[in-house]
């Protein structure tokens, strides 16, 4: 059975070495548990969606729960799906400093990004957007 997961989190290191090394780990561990998915960040924030089988999906979010580079990790939005939306991707990646604000403006209050303060719905959709639009880099 698939899932679609959808979590925000603080980041304490927010440098781009720091953002690398945690998009160079998925890259390379998501492959082999056949899970898929999308990592927007900004504002020291990450917004992700993780795709696959239950229990692999459920692992990965219980260990990016205890892993001590996120704080505030909250889960936003948890389904079960027939088909994934990012499944050409092992972890696509959005950096919003380089993004046109009028696509944060469309989905919230201010231009930036702040999951915290939307449904999970609205996340997701934005995510969708941003897959749409091209602005994703890291497809795999």
């Amino acid at each position: 059975m698939l899932v679609r997961l959808l979590y925000a989190s603080r980041v304490k290191d927010a440098t781009p070495d720091a953002i690398d090394k945690i998009l160079s780990q998925s890259r390379s561990h998501n492959p082999s548990t056949g899970i898929t998915g999308i990592l927007c960040y900004g504002g020291g924030i990450f917004l992700q969606a993780i795709e696959g089988g239950r229990g692999p999906v459920n692992e990965l979010y219980g260990m990016i729960q205890k892993d001590p580079r996120h704080e505030q990790v909250e889960l936003l939005y948890y389904e079960e799906i027939s088909e994934r939306r990012f499944g050409g991707w092992t972890m696509g990646q959005v950096n919003l400093s380089k993004l046109n604000t009028s696509i944060l403006l469309k989905y919230s209050e201010r231009p930036e990004l702040d999951p915290y303060a939307v449904s999970g719905k609205v996340s997701l959709a934005l995510l969708e957007e941003l897959m749409a639009t091209a602005s994703i880099i890291g497809r795999v």
